[in-house]
């Protein structure tokens, strides 16, 4: 059972992990590169829909890395790299509701018609916050790998 939960958990958090790679690497420099009406729509969009499904993701990912903490605890590496990477996972979540959400739910609602002038630049913070909150959950998945692969 706890080889099931180790896959399952590596899983969420690897799947979570790739969306938001693909989100700040590919994605996002690609709608800032467009006109404004465009990049504007699709970035709001995006912050609909992704809005709604991470929240549950993060979550998810977070409660299977405590529980599988919990299963391994006299597993010395494995128990102590799930607890550093829920501590991680619990850092991105934190970052998200300060940071990132604030930003997120101002530019959902921007249209070409009605936006602010530094748009741009609110959509590059929101960007650069998002490459510290990927460098985070990827150090929890690199982690969440490790104590899989010592059980």
């Amino acid at each position: 059972m706890t080889s099931v939960l180790a896959v399952v958990t590596a899983t969420v958090v690897g799947l979570m992990v790739g969306v938001e790679f693909a989100v700040a690497a590919v994605v996002n420099p690609m709608l800032l590169r467009l006109p404004a009406d465009a990049s504007l729509a699709a970035r709001a969009d995006g912050g609909r829909v992704l809005g709604r499904a991470m929240p549950f993701w993060y979550v998810a990912s977070l409660a299977l890395t405590a529980v599988l903490a919990a299963v391994v605890w006299g597993t010395p590496t494995a128990a102590t790299a799930l607890l550093v990477a829920a501590l991680l996972l619990v850092v991105s979540v934190v970052m998200s509701v300060a940071l990132l959400v604030p930003i997120n739910n101002r530019s959902r609602g921007w249209t070409a018609e009605n936006h602010p002038d530094d748009w741009r630049e609110q959509h590059r913070r929101w960007d650069r916050l998002h490459y510290l909150r990927v460098a985070v959950i990827v150090a929890s998945f690199v982690l969440v790998l490790v104590a899989t692969t010592t059980l």
